[in-house]
């Protein structure tokens, strides 16, 4: 995205950013809360409209187009609280994931593919999502995601809530979708678990990118160390 901005009520949130992610990568936004990343994450998905600068995508400009054709094009936001719906079943979230798509075979065969992946929600297709605890639900809500089989996938607080065991788990799921060639756009309040995990990571603070780097440099900035791993400086 170039020069990215984005205004709620005509109030500036998100203040011409510039910003990248390549395929089978990682890259984390962190950053205080309201500090524009959720802002940013629905912007790219299309469910708020821009108020300035591009996004391009696969090379094609899409800030114009409707949520539903992102979508088909390969993008999917995992939104933050998950979204799931609660009186439908486990195999009814995933099927709603994948309303874009083709033929019921391939369907099928990816409901398997998703299901081994997540091997929580393998026996509990019949659930009622609602019934799930609060890892499963996020697993759900991530295996929802896939079944669009996007090359973009969009990650909003995705261990909000969760046990540390669970976080783990969930961060594990993180890597193995990368390594299947999938970007990766990560909001997540745990910057510590967040930048060990993402090639590289933004740093955002009312609404611009203040900092960038390798996720394994940006630890060892002052600020970073100090704002947002709980670090008291040196000296």
């Amino acid at each position: 995205m170039r020069r990215l901005e984005v205004a709620h009520g005509g109030i500036p949130a998100v203040r011409g950013i510039d910003l990248e992610v390549r395929a089978g990568e990682i890259v984390c936004l962190i950053g205080a809360n309201g500090a524009g990343k959720s802002t940013t994450l629905n912007a790219i998905a299309g469910l708020l409209p821009c108020a300035g600068g591009e996004i391009h995508y696969a090379g094609a400009r899409i800030d114009t187009l409707p949520p539903h054709r992102r979508v088909a094009a390969g993008i999917a936001l995992v939104p933050e609280g998950r979204g799931i719906f609660g009186r439908l079943t486990v195999e009814e979230n995933l099927r709603l994931g994948a309303w874009t798509r083709g033929t019921e075979a391939t369907l099928a065969e990816d409901r398997e593919r998703i299901c081994c992946l997540l091997p929580q929600l393998a026996s509990r297709r019949g659930q009622l999502a609602g019934t799930l605890s609060g890892g499963e639900q996020q697993m759900l809500a991530v295996g929802r995601a896939l079944l669009s089989r996007p090359r973009l996938l969009l990650l909003d607080e995705p261990s909000m809530g969760l046990a540390p065991r669970v976080v783990e788990d969930i961060f594990t799921l993180i890597g193995k979708i990368a390594r299947d060639g999938v970007a990766l756009l990560l909001v997540e309040q745990n910057a510590r678990l967040a930048l060990e995990l993402a090639d590289r990571g933004y740093v955002m603070e009312g609404g611009r990118i203040v900092l960038a780097g390798a996720g394994g440099d940006l630890p060892r900035d002052p600020r970073v160390r100090s704002a947002y791993l709980g670090e008291r400086p040196e000296g």
